[in-house]
């Protein structure tokens, strides 16, 4: 029986895991939307007491755009539309830089003169903004998609890599062992006791990785940009459009919330005995 079963079958509950009841589920819905609402008024007595729109503009101005780029677009498009191409970007360069880090990651972390080998070029990238490599690719691939995809892919590579490098490193010596003794190869030990092992901190990579590909959206689309959300707010900083930027802002951030509140759902869902082991 493969270690992931028995994980989900006999792992006991975490010592002291908070039970969450409806009425606590209620208090923080309500404390949310309560920060919510203290926001939105701090928000607009700033842009009422500065009164330059050009700087800080009203929530109710935001609100407008979101109405005239949803109704009759931007630059040619509507929100959706940038959104949606976006997001679209986001997806293929997010899955390449992750299906890339973890086969990095395993092997780091299996392979200890992989791992000396390459740890120190996974940090060199990870410590490079994007657009310090962005403009190299534009002189390599042009400025269609590719050079955008390239940046997304190579911005989500690193924290998926360290973070599986790490877990898999770590994994139980004593499961390792056992899984050995009982004749399991090199491959069955990887798969069936290191990865179930590394899975709770390759998702928190994963989370990093899709967070950073979200942050670098912009970065992509400072040429030839759109459609796109982030080409949308690059051209509306050119024109002191603040009410686009701030919207392009808030479509980028929402969307991510959203991202990141299904990859939490899928890790609930796929890694059961996080925190019970």
């Amino acid at each position: 029986m493969r270690v992931t079963a028995v994980l989900e079958t006999t792992a006991p509950p975490a010592a002291g895991a908070p039970v969450t009841t409806k009425p606590a589920r209620r208090r923080h819905v309500a404390l949310r939307v309560l920060a919510l609402v203290v926001l939105l008024a701090l928000w607009e007595l700033t842009a009422r007491f500065m009164q330059n729109p050009t700087f800080i503009p009203s929530p109710a101005a935001v609100w407008h755009q979101l109405i005239v780029t949803s109704t009759e677009g931007y630059s040619g498009h509507l929100l959706i539309e940038h959104l949606g191409v976006s997001l679209r970007r986001i997806l293929i360069g997010s899955l390449i830089g992750i299906a890339a880090g973890l086969v990095v990651g395993v092997v780091m972390g299996t392979v200890p003169w992989v791992r000396v080998v390459t740890e120190p070029v996974v940090t060199f990238v990870r410590a490079l903004p994007p657009l310090a490599y962005f403009s190299l690719f534009i002189i390599w691939f042009g400025i269609d998609e590719t050079p955008k995809l390239w940046l997304l892919s190579i911005a989500a590579l690193p924290p998926v890599a360290v973070a599986t490098a790490a877990a898999v490193h770590a994994a139980p010596t004593g499961l390792v062992e056992a899984a050995r003794a009982l004749g399991a190869g090199r491959a069955d030990v990887v798969r069936d006791v290191v990865l179930p092992h590394a899975l709770p901190e390759i998702f928190t990579g994963i989370r990093l990785a899709v967070g950073i590909a979200y942050s670098s959206v912009v970065a992509a689309e400072t040429i030839n940009g759109v459609p796109g959300i982030g080409g949308m707010v690059r051209d509306a900083q050119r024109y002191s459009q603040t009410d686009v930027v701030v919207l392009g802002l808030f479509a980028i951030g929402l969307s991510g919330l959203l991202i990141d509140a299904l990859l939490r759902q899928a890790e609930d869902r796929l890694v059961p005995w996080r925190g019970r082991i």
